[in-house]
């Protein structure tokens, strides 16, 4: 089932490791079938050199298997309790990356000090409270700190991005550890200014709505 979209999905996961987002099997990618509302996860503990389109599992958004002779990831009922309650949600990616997950490990958002922060996150990029692994806790984390950003911090574990699609959602991933090297590097030079949030909301708008193609 949904052939094209496990190798799509095949394909990002190799993102994650080539963009220094992930080690050894930590990490996955989801995505949501906009035609049928399957998901589409990773089984959990591959490794991203083995990994194959066979190697994702399609689920109901009840939690069962639809399609799959693996077992899911050990975050599916998070992302699923996420595009239970964001329909405009097709994407998601979860990584330990390791500048971001600093700022997650002391409990800090990652501000918007930097123009690339303004365009992709439209602000600072939140930092929502801890929760164990297993069940919807982190998903619910996720969907009550998020916000209006495609990026949130979860204090003592990681990142969560969500997108319009599983790239999308993959792009923000990429961004939130690129932005979050460089905010902390700032800081061990001094404290960087915040941008005004009327100047972070033009640069969001002309990203979101001129930039590109």
């Amino acid at each position: 089932m949904l052939k094209k979209l496990r190798e799509e999905l095949a394909e990002l996961h190799q993102e994650l490791p080539k963009n220094n987002l992930v080690m050894w099997t930590g990490g996955n990618v989801s995505a949501r079938d906009p035609e049928t509302g399957l998901i589409v996860i990773k089984a959990s503990g591959i490794r991203y050199e083995e990994m194959k389109p066979k190697h994702m599992v399609v689920m109901d958004m009840d939690g069962k298997i639809v399609d799959g002779k693996f077992k899911p990831s050990s975050d599916v009922y998070s992302h699923l309790h996420i595009y239970k309650h964001r329909p405009d949600v097709f994407g998601v990616v979860h990584t330990h990356s390791r500048y971001a997950t600093a700022f997650a490990a002391v409990g800090k958002e990652i501000p918007c000090v930097l123009t690339a922060i303004a365009d992709e996150f439209g602000g600072a990029i939140p930092c929502g409270g801890f929760a164990l692994i297993g069940d919807e806790a982190i998903g619910k984390v996720v969907v009550d700190s998020i916000g209006k950003s495609p990026a949130v911090l979860l204090k003592n574990h990681g990142v969560f991005t969500v997108g319009k699609s599983a790239t999308a959602a993959v792009k923000a991933a990429v961004m939130t550890e690129d932005v979050a090297a460089t905010v902390w590097m700032a800081m061990q030079l001094g404290t960087p200014d915040v941008i005004p949030q009327e100047d972070v909301d033009k640069l969001h708008a002309r990203y979101t709505n001129v930039y590109g193609q």
